[in-house]
């Protein structure tokens, strides 16, 4: 039987290239945590030493798969974007700054190493997760938007939310027979209309928290958001309806990178890491936890990141 023209799958345009990861880096440990990260549960397809997902870029979407350029040295990644239209130089260049800043490449870790090293009950950590560089979401507004989600909702159900509005904004592309879809660019959900957003994500109020932060970051400038004066940038995200503290802490840590803070909304989970790590189960005096995280300086976001993923 013959498959007519119209049945036929659309040519797709494929570019490859290589980002670089300042040593030492883990695409293992990246995969290992991505592979349990609840926000992005489902989104991706991984296989041995890779990974596939959809990004959106330019509004459409482009499928990424990422792999080691050489099995026995990760620094290097080697990646694919295949996407419908042909991808200009500034797409290829998006695609490639996307994929480091989300996997943060450009991180250097040494000078966190040095410290816990010296730290006799962080050292074991550092040995356990070795080169993972924090995991970001793939963009800030994802992350802005899945933290109002989680605004007094179960992770489940927000999760749910999460890919209904992939299934409905969502732009996707089907490569080698597997569909792939990408989180809607900020424009997309800041001209929805609302009562269709509302549908989606359980209640009006959600729904205008959702549309105002999508308003907000359409109009953003991401480079001063990722690179801006920390007390800057992090009013700014306070300033933004929908987004009260721990919300702005949650992305300039998870969303942005800013690891030189650790925002009020991190403290329960940190005291908890703590106590944990350090205290057989309970909380350290103060003078106690001032001695444990004052050598950190720039560095306790960091510290923090890997007291969570520990345990």
């Amino acid at each position: 039987m013959t498959t007519s023209a119209a049945e036929q799958p659309p040519t797709l345009h494929r570019v490859t290239g290589q980002v670089t990861a300042v040593p030492p880096f883990s695409f293992a440990q990246s995969l290992h945590f991505l592979g349990g990260f609840p926000p992005t549960a489902g989104e991706q397809v991984f296989e041995q030493q890779a990974i596939t997902k959809a990004l959106s870029i330019g509004g459409r979407a482009v499928v990424l798969r990422l792999q080691p350029a050489d099995p026995a040295d990760s620094s290097t990644l080697t990646y694919t974007l295949w996407s419908a239209a042909p991808l200009s130089a500034a797409d290829q260049a998006a695609g490639a700054d996307r994929i480091a800043f989300f996997l943060s490449l450009n991180d250097d870790l040494r000078p966190f190493y040095a410290i816990g090293e010296a730290d006799p009950v962080f050292a074991p950590i550092i040995r356990q997760l070795y080169g993972l560089h924090q995991v970001k979401f793939p963009t800030p507004f994802e992350n802005a938007a899945w933290a109002v989600l989680t605004q007094r909702n179960r992770m489940d159900i927000a999760a749910n939310m999460k890919g209904r509005l992939i299934e409905r904004y969502g732009p996707r592309l089907t490569v080698d027979g597997t569909p792939y879809a990408a989180f809607p660019e900020p424009a997309v959900l800041a001209t929805a209309a609302p009562g269709d957003l509302a549908a989606l994500v359980g209640t009006p109020r959600r729904a205008e928290y959702l549309q105002a932060v999508a308003e907000a970051f359409a109009g953003a400038d991401e480079e001063w958001l990722r690179h801006g004066p920390y007390d800057a940038v992090n009013a700014w995200l306070q300033g933004v309806r929908g987004l009260g503290p721990w919300s702005a802490g949650f992305v300039m840590l998870r969303g942005l990178g800013h690891m030189a803070q650790l925002p009020p909304g991190e403290e329960s989970r940190r005291n908890a890491a703590i106590a944990r790590t350090y205290g057989n189960g309970r909380q350290p005096s103060p003078d106690r936890l001032r001695a444990i995280m004052d050598p950190y300086g720039p560095w306790i976001g960091y510290w923090a990141y890997y007291l969570r993923v520990a345990g």
